[in-house]
């Protein structure tokens, strides 16, 4: 038998004794205080692979901190022949300072670590074998985007066909099932593939170029390191001898063949020892600890087969279940048994507490949105002002990102402090900031700022060299960026596609201003501008899948619109106090000036949440909240369509994955569980009648204690304003199920539209008078009927392109 294979800083391996030390270690009864019998046997377990079914809120962290500790205190490991992996580098760091409470600093030159981290320190000594220097720039998501933006221009892509975003998730999907450029060319099943495959060999042979790898490099390049070269995997096979996984349902492919390379016996993979480096090294003990109950990250590739099929990938491999809880009351935890039952093929596990059954689940059915958000927001004051909980043990949880706009209006205006965690502020987000500027822009055409922002968005052909061109112009002659872009033909250099475009632009922008300038609802301007201008077409053929969120945060910015055209006194944000009657009917710069407010205190900075602060209500998303816990849980937006997501309805593996993020949802609550749901929901503007969740259904009805029911609900139809009578939506319709389209936008704009002024017979030549810019000569005329645009010469106010529908003139 040979002496055991080191490395440089590995001073022994398991089975030698510990250098002497001033400290002394945890004694056995120490490491075990605390823990439960299943913990207990966790901690102690000895050889085969061992599976750790970790229910939520079962002291998984506690149980793998003492496990470490417990091999380096009690079976004498080598602290650098451990390798622990967590999901999250904060989560690291925590594991690691626990474990050094525990047995000292020695504990520091254990591996733990992402599985990102740790294939870095991997590829930096071993990568030279793959013709790279160690010294590889590692780039991020903005790095990459850019990268890919050069590649798709260098092989002439269709940038509106081919978006850099979609080709690179398509690129990292590939990655995650560790198939290089080469194997996605070969697979390629059709035109589209075979373009991003292309699009996948230059990206890779540009990051070579630059002695550089992206994320999903790290891990694929790891894997192939140690299925080409057996001496490199063998060299860390011995080295680590006891692997820990965290949170092992979130796994993707790549990450799960990780670690098989270093834990499976190639006794087992091969039959014989011709693919090993030397002779036969027992494998790794190797514990995983995870909940196939909370895998929620398929969209992200992880795949909860792998944590389902762990025995059958390790034979010999021993399961233990945690079910006791120490975060949440009995009757949460029943509750979330009793909706994760629902999935098939689980392995079944009972959540337990022996804190006592607890509070109800309180239930709530409001008329709307907004009435949503005003129920949890007095239930929040209610709660603070009783001296129950503080405001920073609050939690507000919804399925998408859009949602959190209504509780923020709520919150700003009874002055909530809250923070918004995982996502950007409704109003900062890119899509609306987007949308904003083209609105601002119309009503203010002086404002360059926004106008910059939007000219070649979404991408219509004009450059930087365009609008470098267009403001050396404005310079010289002294002109607005918008009057320059409008005599662009003066603009010395400019290409003649880039004037083309710039006219297409203009034109656009002008037909536009006519709407405004016409006094039209602001929803319905934006309904125009989004589909008009391509922007929404432009997402809704994106296959990123973000642009679908982003998709509806549009839609939720339309809702916002239409509530203040409706009632801009019963608005979401509206003080009753600042709107004038109803005298004169609100305009788009009216709605401009009540979002500006409301993004404008959006800025409210945190309280600080120490003892003495009530601190911050938190809103986040349900992806976003896995791993936190708060006394007190509002889960809103239970309607199907919303939460379930419309897009899993008919699809039953999608569906089950909604079933778990519900049980995340739940379990998150220590002490009080909020449910509610809205009988009418905006999408687009339009009323939207949801049925209540499924997911409602599947929790036991006597948890629940319905403060509001559907029976509840108030009349539908517009409100009495001379009354008082509360604002609600209008009578629900088939229509308020819409399909977000730009098909569909236009209908709706239409629809919504203020009745068509009669359309003047215009040809050129013709002289008109129009309510604002006086008398005019047509100068052409294009289109026919609503869809007509007139070019006229106003004189001193210059050549206005209006569509005659909604201009004011009038032929003489």
């Amino acid at each position: 038998m040979s002496t055991p294979f080191t490395l440089p800083g590995l001073d022994r391996l398991e089975g030698a004794e510990e250098p002497r030390t001033t400290r002394r270690g945890p004694t056995r009864e120490e490491l075990l205080e605390g823990l439960n019998e299943p913990q207990r046997a966790a901690v102690v377990h000895e050889g085969a692979p061992l599976l750790v079914v970790a229910g939520a809120g079962s002291g998984k962290t506690r149980v793998l901190t003492r496990r470490i500790a417990w091999l380096i205190s009690q079976r004498k490991a080598h602290p650098g022949s451990i390798l622990a992996i967590t999901f999250t580098n904060k989560a690291a760091a925590e594991m690691k300072e626990r474990v050094e409470d525990l047995v000292g600093k020695r504990a520091r030159i254990m591996w733990v670590s992402t599985f990102h981290s740790a294939c870095v320190r991997i590829l930096r000594k071993e990568i030279d074998k793959f013709g790279y220097k160690s010294n590889f720039s590692i780039y991020d998501a903005a790095d990459q985007k850019r990268l890919m933006t050069l590649v798709c221009r260098d092989l002439d892509l269709d940038p509106k066909r081919y978006q850099p975003n979609a080709v690179l998730h398509w690129v990292s999907n590939h990655k995650n099932e560790l198939r290089d450029a080469e194997e996605a060319t070969k697979d390629a099943q059709n035109k589209l593939e075979e373009t991003y495959a292309a699009a996948y060999t230059l990206y890779q042979r540009r990051l070579r170029e630059a002695n550089a790898l992206d994320f999903d490099d790290l891990i694929m390049m790891t894997v192939h390191l140690f299925q080409a070269f057996p001496e490199v995997r063998e060299t860390y096979r011995r080295r680590f001898r006891h692997v820990l996984v965290d949170e092992y349902q979130d796994t993707n492919h790549a990450q799960y063949a990780l670690i098989h390379q270093l834990c499976a016996d190639p006794m087992e993979e091969t039959g014989s020892l011709e693919d090993a480096a030397a002779e036969r090294v027992e494998p790794a003990e190797l514990m995983v600890v995870g909940d196939a109950d909370q895998s929620i990250y398929a969209f992200r590739g992880a795949n909860i087969r792998n944590i389902l099929d762990f025995e059958q990938d390790f034979p010999n491999a021993t399961s233990i279940l945690l079910e006791q809880n120490y975060r949440s009351t009995q009757t949460i935890l029943t509750a979330a048994n009793s909706v994760i039952g629902h999935n098939k093929g689980r392995k079944p596990k009972r959540l337990w507490s022996d804190a006592g059954d607890g509070e109800r689940i309180v239930g709530y059915v409001a008329d709307d949105e907004h009435d949503e958000a005003r129920f949890v927001s007095e239930e929040i004051d209610k709660l603070v002002d009783e001296g129950e909980v503080r405001a920073a043990d609050v939690a507000v949880f919804y399925r998408t990102n859009a949602q959190s706009r209504v509780f923020e209006e709520v919150f700003i205006r009874t002055g909530q402090p809250y923070k918004v965690v995982g996502g950007v502020r409704f109003y900062e987000r890119r899509e609306i900031r987007d949308a904003l500027a083209y609105l601002r822009m119309l009503v203010n055409p002086a404002d360059q700022v926004s106008l910059r922002r939007i000219l070649n968005t979404p991408k219509r052909g004009i450059g930087d060299r365009a609008v470098e061109c267009v403001q050396a112009l404005a310079e010289r002659e002294r002109l607005t960026f918008w009057e320059a872009l409008r005599r662009a033909g003066d603009a010395p250099g400019l290409a003649t596609r880039s004037l083309t475009n710039i006219r297409g632009f203009v034109a656009l922008v002008e037909e536009l201003q006519s709407m405004v300038e016409a006094g039209e609802r602001a929803d319905v301007i934006l309904e125009s501008v989004l589909a008009r201008s391509g922007y929404l077409a432009e997402l809704e053929a994106s296959d990123d899948p973000q642009d679908e969120t982003r998709i509806e945060n549009l839609a939720e910015l339309v809702a916002v619109a239409r509530e203040f055209s409706d009632d801009p006194v019963a608005g979401p944000s509206a003080d009753p106090a600042d709107v004038d009657a109803g005298t004169v009917a609100p305009g788009l710069g009216d709605f401009l000036e009540r979002v500006a407010l409301v993004a404008d205190t959006d800025q409210i900075p945190d309280a600080p949440d120490d003892e003495q602060s009530d601190g911050v209500v938190t809103l986040m998303t349900l992806h976003t909240a896995k791993g936190l816990e708060f006394p007190v849980v509002f889960l809103t937006g239970l309607e199907d369509g919303v939460f379930p997501h419309a897009r899993s309805l008919g699809d039953q593996p999608e569906l089950e994955e909604e079933r778990r993020l519900a049980y995340v949802g739940v379990t998150r609550a220590q002490q009080r569980l909020y449910i509610s749901r809205a009988v009418v929901r905006s999408a687009w503007g339009a009323p939207s009648h949801n049925p209540g969740s499924r997911f409602l259904d599947e929790l036991p009805v006597d948890l629940v204690d319905w403060r509001r029911t559907e029976a509840a609900q108030t009349r539908w139809g517009r409100p009495d304003l001379a009354s008082g009578s509360p604002a609600r939506m209008g009578q629900p319709t088939s229509a308020g199920r819409r399909n977000f389209s730009s098909a569909a936008l236009r209908a709706d704009a239409a629809a919504k539209a203020k009745p068509a002024r009669a359309i003047p017979s215009l040809e050129p030549g013709d002289r008109v008078l129009h309510d604002s810019f006086g008398m005019g000569t047509v100068v052409s005329v294009e289109g026919a009927a609503d869809k007509a645009v007139a070019s006229i010469d106003f004189g001193s106010e210059g050549v206005k392109r209006l569509l005659l529908r909604y201009a004011p003139v009038e032929k003489l």
